[in-house]
């Protein structure tokens, strides 16, 4: 690393004299020799200097693609992402097909969090390069973000290497089959759970299970998702995981106790949904026992969000109170202390 930095500073320091001398020997300085200076400042970090000699670059058609391109790139290495996105589609206005243009504006454009925007870039890219798995994978989760699961999973379907080799375009490929309710979801999820270990996977893998009805397999994934979710992991929570078990054995067995348990311990762990408590009350096959134990939780609830609020609203208004400014009394009274 260190030969390499003064291999750097030694070519940036001979394009400087020869700068230096085409400009004392009346000679014109070329926009090559401006770039290649710029260059060199940016691969030593040094991005201020770097952008003053690609901005005079630019001004040749010579090294205008080149400068405007690395520009692009500065500004992505500082996070200026809405500016690097202008820069690269700056190119893509003379030059649409511009394979290395149109991956940049993309991937800056998810950093502006301007989806759409790049889901038309990364189409575009693949048109030209339909090869391409890795911008394949990005194209399909931009359209997966943009709920735009039939056509995320029908992209992904072009690389069935990648499919079967790459863990992350497999995770997708299940989480569309998985949104679009395909029971093929459960045969993607567990295959890459034979490689990969993951509680959030394995808990959407229980879930996929239960929806196509699957009670003991989701039952047993449930509880292994339980097992490995760390105690203040979010999304799902430890306690949501807990619910979902409840959910399975009240759907499953609705005249057992065990569902109630459970919820009971998933409310005393921090569950705290109502609606999707109340839910539980329309699954068919629970008992007249379990509903009034379940609306008991219910209520339990309720009781604990009014207090809640109750609580909240006090807070208010003691901050109020002690925001409020000294009245005429208390001024004279403050007066008299601080002035004896």
């Amino acid at each position: 690393m260190q030969k390499l930095k003064f291999y750097l500073i030694l070519i940036f320091t001979s394009l400087y004299f020869i700068i230096i001398l085409s400009g004392c020997a009346g000679g014109p300085v070329s926009a090559q020799e401006y770039y290649s200076i710029g260059m060199a400042y940016f691969d030593l970090g040094k991005y201020d200097e770097a952008e003053k000699w690609l901005n005079r670059a630019r001004l040749s058609d010579r090294t205008m693609v080149a400068s405007t391109y690395n520009l692009g790139r500065l500004a992505f290495e500082r996070q200026r992402f809405e500016e690097a996105a202008k820069h690269f589609e700056s190119i893509l206005k003379k030059d649409g097909d511009n394979v290395l243009a149109l991956k940049a504006a993309a991937y800056s454009r998810i950093k502006t969090n301007d989806i759409e925007t790049a889901e038309k870039h990364y189409k575009k890219l693949l048109s030209l390069v339909p090869e391409s798995a890795d911008d394949g994978y990005n194209h399909a989760l931009i359209l997966y973000t943009l709920e735009r699961y039939s056509a995320a999973e029908e992209v992904l379907q072009k690389y069935p290497i990648a499919l079967q080799e790459n863990k992350d375009t497999m995770l997708l490929y299940a989480r569309c089959q998985a949104a679009l309710n395909k029971v093929e979801a459960i045969d993607t999820f567990a295959q890459w759970l034979e490689n990969n270990t993951d509680a959030k996977v394995r808990y959407e893998y229980a879930q996929t299970l239960e929806r196509h009805e699957f009670y003991a397999r989701a039952l047993e994934e449930y509880r292994l998702s339980h097992t490995n979710t760390a105690a203040t992991a979010v999304n799902p929570a430890k306690y949501d995981v807990r619910f979902a078990i409840a959910r399975v054995l009240l759907t499953a067995q609705g005249s057992d106790g065990e569902g109630v348990t459970e919820l009971q311990g998933a409310v005393t762990d921090g569950f705290s949904d109502i609606t999707a408590a109340e839910a539980l009350l329309n699954i068919k096959g629970i008992s007249a026992g379990n509903k009034s134990s379940i609306q008991n939780i219910i209520n339990t609830l309720r009781a604990n969000e009014a207090e809640k609020e109750r609580i909240k609203e006090a807070e208010k208004e003691r901050g109020i109170e002690a925001g409020k400014p000294p009245s005429e009394e208390g001024k004279r009274e403050e007066r008299l202390e601080t002035n004896p």
